[in-house]
């Protein structure tokens, strides 16, 4: 059973009130842009209680894993994934959008030939994993492992 969304949450920290993100972008409930980079937080004035954030952030998800399904790798690596498995290719398509996962050609090829070990080690070979090294190294340990192990006790 998928874990995306309590992931994505944990991964991009839930916030009910806008907030800047690290590229200076409006964000808003865990990672959901709504406004263009260095906009002031004084247009948002709202906020988005967690259900309705999870709900929001499903419905991104849906749009998402429709876009993933339009590029032949990525559906290679998807049909030999578990339900974890799968939840990392969301979750890294979330972080940096599906085009730029699409990007992770060696780790997508090891992933649609089973070879999870070799994926993982690709996943953390990127400027992906130096940028983000606690997610990216987390996200690795699912795709290596197929279970949601390291996240016990964090979602």
């Amino acid at each position: 059973m998928s874990e995306i969304i309590q992931i994505l949450n944990f991964e991009e920290g839930y916030k009910e009130k806008p907030y800047l993100d690290t590229l200076g972008y409006p964000t808003v409930a865990g990672g959901i842009k709504i406004g263009p980079q260095g906009a002031s937080l004084a247009n948002y004035t709202f906020t988005v209680p967690r259900a309705a954030g999870d709900i929001w952030k499903q419905i991104i998800l849906q749009g998402m894993v429709a876009e993933m399904k339009t590029y032949p790798a990525i559906v290679a690596a998807m049909a030999q994934c578990n339900p974890a498995r799968l939840d990392i290719l969301e979750s890294m398509a979330y972080q940096m959008g599906v085009p730029k996962l699409a990007l992770f050609k060696k780790a997508l090829i090891f992933i649609s030939n089973g070879d999870f070990i070799s994926g993982a080690n690709e996943m953390l070979n990127s400027a992906w994993a130096r940028q983000t090294p606690s997610r990216a190294r987390r996200h690795a340990d699912v795709m290596r492992n197929g279970t949601y192990d390291i996240y016990k006790g964090l979602i």
